[in-house]
């Protein structure tokens, strides 16, 4: 960062700026990718303000606050952009046969002199922090720069790391996109929703499950930014509007790796982009922070951990269910196992796991995919979904032959995937014989625990969810009452709500007897079944969520 970092920490140490022990305090708490000034600037034990001034005295050279400066925009002009990203330096000032530029670092006399040499005027040289000269590079050269060059110039801009360079358009349309997936960043949101309406260009976020409307723009800016998102993913056609298109954007941002995956639609307004935020901290997630009570834990836990058969998990779109079933392959993944995938899309990348990606166009099925990794000779596979009679066939197959398979299917609840597996062709005695257990779930809102306090049920409410007066008397019922960090809305994260369907001996006598899925449901819940409802109120009386949240996610028990 600096040319002559050890000179500077001596100068640092000279004028008091940083103490000793706060340096020794650095090298153990720096990352490995920083130098020790960068990490006093991270660390806040220094501020870059100081360094410049600390500089400028050294060097016998004016500091410059820039942040409280009014430049003229037109200043730039005497320098291009390339060499004030090259050389750390920004024009401030220029009159005739004067040009003040300032930089960085005033003892990195070789960048000085090859600056002095692009000019056409000899600069007048003064120091200002980093920080300000980065931003007035961003103010003055944002149009001209690509995505890699802001991002090392914004601390929290997103370093877009596949797909080309800025398109050459305007620097707001840059700063509004970076702006825009920041502040989804920030809060912590699933997807990005960029919708055209009427009369405007309408920006949405999903954070824990609902939709926010965040912003609204002028309706003519929707073309400048789809194009914007489009070249970032880098393989998306700009020029194509009347079809729809699907990219992936690899981003680093916050200190941590991003995946976006982005799909854009026509609709008569214009095009609507949706980009989903696949954040890789959830990767790390095991079955204890699904929200699993201890006991259902436990029992899913015994069936996670079988030798062979299918394990299903249930539920409509945006249910949890690829999260789920990656906290089993984290939990069961061992040296001694091979596990293998086969999703459509690979949407995170696991460690010591083979991950297929599916390829309609070219013949990459599903079924194509399966049929190719048995031959690999895994132990444990799990299929992103079960969609068709040949992909079902042969992960039944798969299971009867010693393998643990794991999918997914959209049934509302767990007894409905024995007929919904019936419905795509599957008989019933195969169904019986391999599948395991099946496992419906629903995700709820979790209460804020920065703003959390007494809650009650309305009479409503109790009534909707079957409880008795004496129940809820003796519940723990939490509510939030809405703080900053939730968004005011009194809910952070979720949890999941859970209903656990095993397939036990007297169950396969029942499915092999062409049982009704009515009739599969009220035995299961006999043997002990808790329905999603059911588990959903334990998460209620024991505080975790509302009731209104409950009842917006699970239907009534009969």
């Amino acid at each position: 960062m600096y040319s002559n970092e050890s000179y500077l920490l001596d100068l640092l140490k000279e004028a008091q700026a940083v103490s000793p022990e706060a340096l020794k305090d650095v090298h153990h708490k720096k990352k490995s990718t920083e130098t020790t000034i960068e990490a006093l600037v991270s660390l806040n034990l220094v501020s870059d303000e100081t360094i410049a001034k600390v500089l400028a005295e050294n060097a016998g050279m004016d500091y410059v606050d820039l942040k409280r400066l009014d430049i003229n925009p037109a200043v730039a002009s005497h320098m291009p952009a390339s060499a004030s990203v090259r050389f750390r330096a920004v024009p401030i000032a220029a009159s005739a046969g004067t040009l003040v530029v300032a930089v960085t670092d005033p003892m990195d006399f070789d960048s000085l002199d090859s600056l002095r040499h692009v000019l056409s005027v000899e600069p007048e040289l003064v120091v200002a922090s980093d920080s300000s000269i980065k931003q007035r590079q961003l103010d003055f050269y944002a149009s001209e720069l690509d995505a890699d060059q802001i991002a090392k110039l914004d601390a929290n801009a997103i370093a877009v790391t596949s797909g080309s360079g800025a398109d050459g358009g305007d620097a707001p349309i840059i700063k509004l996109v970076y702006q825009i997936l920041q502040e989804a960043y920030q809060n912590r949101a699933s997807d990005i929703h960029i919708e055209p309406t009427e009369k405007e260009m309408r920006v949405r976020y999903r954070i824990d499950g609902a939709l926010h409307k965040v912003q609204s723009h002028p309706l003519s800016l929707l073309s400048s930014i789809v194009s914007r998102i489009k070249i970032m993913t880098g393989t998306m056609a700009i020029s194509e509007k009347r079809l729809p298109q699907d990219g992936r954007i690899q981003a680093k941002f916050g200190g941590g790796d991003l995946d976006l995956r982005v799909s854009t639609v026509p609709t008569t307004a214009g095009e609507s982009i949706v980009m989903r935020i696949l954040d890789k901290s959830s990767l790390s997630i095991g079955l204890p922070q699904l929200g699993f009570f201890s006991d259902d834990q436990a029992t899913f836990e015994e069936m996670i951990h079988l030798p062979d058969g299918i394990i299903l998990v249930t539920g409509p779109t945006g249910s949890g269910k690829t999260t789920t079933l990656y906290a089993c392959l984290n939990s069961i993944n061992k040296p001694d196992r091979k596990i293998i995938t086969v999703e459509d899309p690979v949407e995170y990348l696991l460690s010591g796991i083979n991950q297929v990606q599916v390829k309609e166009s070219i013949g990459m099925t599903f079924a194509a995919a399966l049929r190719a990794i048995l031959r690999q000779a895994p132990n444990i596979i799990m299929i992103g979904e079960i969609r068709d009679l040949e992909t079902a066939s042969i992960a039944i197959n798969a299971s009867l032959t010693g393998h643990l398979v794991f999918s997914t299917l959209h049934t509302n609840d767990a007894p409905s995937a024995v007929a919904r597996l019936a419905d795509i062709g599957v008989k019933k005695f195969l169904i019986a014989s391999a599948v395991r257990a099946i496992m419906a779930q629903r995700l709820v809102r979790g209460i804020c625990k920065d703003c959390v306090t007494t809650g009650e049920m309305t009479l409503k409410e109790i009534r909707s969810l079957h409880l008795t007066e004496d129940q809820v008397a003796k519940a723990e019922i939490k509510k939030g009452t809405g703080c900053r960090t939730c968004r005011m809305t009194g809910y952070k994260g979720r949890l999941g709500c859970f209903e656990i369907f095993k397939i036990t001996e007297e169950v396969r006598l029942l499915i092999n007897n062409d049982e009704t899925t009515s009739g599969l449901r009220q035995r299961a819940r006999e043997l002990g079944m808790r329905t999603l409802r059911e588990d959903g109120i334990r998460k209620v009386l024991s505080g975790k969520t509302t009731a209104s949240e409950v009842i917006r996610v699970t239907m009534a028990d009969n």
